[in-house]
C-alpha cells in the first residue's frame, strides 16, 4: 500500500521526498532508471520527513525489531528503530557478519544473491518490520521475511521508500503487508 492511499494523500512531505530522489538514467546498465536516494539523504528535511512518516506508522504497533536490508536499508532502519524503541538487525550480503549466521538465497532479475543475519539476532515471537529503499521484484524482501520467520519472529510489515506502482513481487511477500512512501520517478522516460 502506498502512503498516499493510507491517509497521506496530498501530504507535502511525500512530494518533498519524491523530489529529493535523483533519477540516474542507464545506471548501472542501459535501460535502468536508477532511483538514487543519496540525494534524499543530503536533504535533511526530506530525510526527516521519511523517518517521521515511518515512525508515525510504527510507533504504536509494538515493534521490537527493525530489520534493514543491506545496504540502503541501513540508512533508514537505525533511525526508525531508535525512535520507536526497537533494536536494529542488519541483514547482510554473504561473508559480512562475524560469528554464526543463517542465510536465505533469492532470485534477482539478473541472477541470484543471499542475505545473512546472526542466528541470535531475533527471538521467537518478536514483532518485526523489514525496511529497504526500493521494492521491485520482491525477492530481497521475501528472503528477509524467510530469515525472520525461520527464527520464530513475526513479520508485521515490509516498508520501502520507493515502490513500483504495480509491485511485481508482492506475491513473493508471503502475504505480508507492504508500505511504500513514493512511486519511482522517471519511468516514463524510457
Amino acid at each position: 500500500m502506498f502512503a498516499a492511499e493510507n491517509g497521506l494523500k496530498g501530504d507535502p512531505r511525500l512530494e518533498a521526498i519524491s523530489a529529493a530522489i535523483r533519477v540516474v538514467p542507464d545506471f548501472p546498465k542501459k535501460g535502468i532508471m536508477f532511483q538514487d536516494i543519496t540525494t534524499l539523504l543530503l536533504d535533511h528535511k526530506a530525510f526527516k520527513h521519511t523517518i517521521d512518516i515511518f515512525v508515525d506508522r510504527y510507533k504504536d504497533m509494538h515493534i521490537s525489531v527493525v530489520a534493514g536490508v543491506e545496504a540502503r536499508g541501513f540508512m533508514f532502519g537505525p533511525s526508525i528503530a531508535l525512535a520507536i524503541g526497537a533494536k536494529f538487525v542488519p541483514l547482510r550480503k554473504p561473508g559480512k557478519l562475524p560469528g554464526k549466521v543463517i542465510s536465505e538465497s533469492y532470485e534477482l532479475e539478473y541472477g541470484h544473491d543471499r542475505l545473512e543475519m546472526h542466528v541470535d539476532a531475533v527471538e521467537p515471537r518478536e514483532r518485526v518490520i523489514i525496511i529497504d529503499d526500493l521494492v521491485a521484484t520482491g525477492g530481497t524482501l521475501s528472503a528477509a521475511i524467510s530469515l525472520m520467520e525461520s527464527q520464530g519472529a513475526e513479520v508485521v510489515e515490509c516498508a520501502c521508500v520507493i515502490g513500483l506502482p504495480e509491485v511485481k513481487g508482492q506475491h513473493k511477500l508471503e502475504g505480508k503487508p507492504l508500505y511504500v512512501l513514493v512511486e519511482p520517478s522517471g519511468l516514463d522516460e524510457f
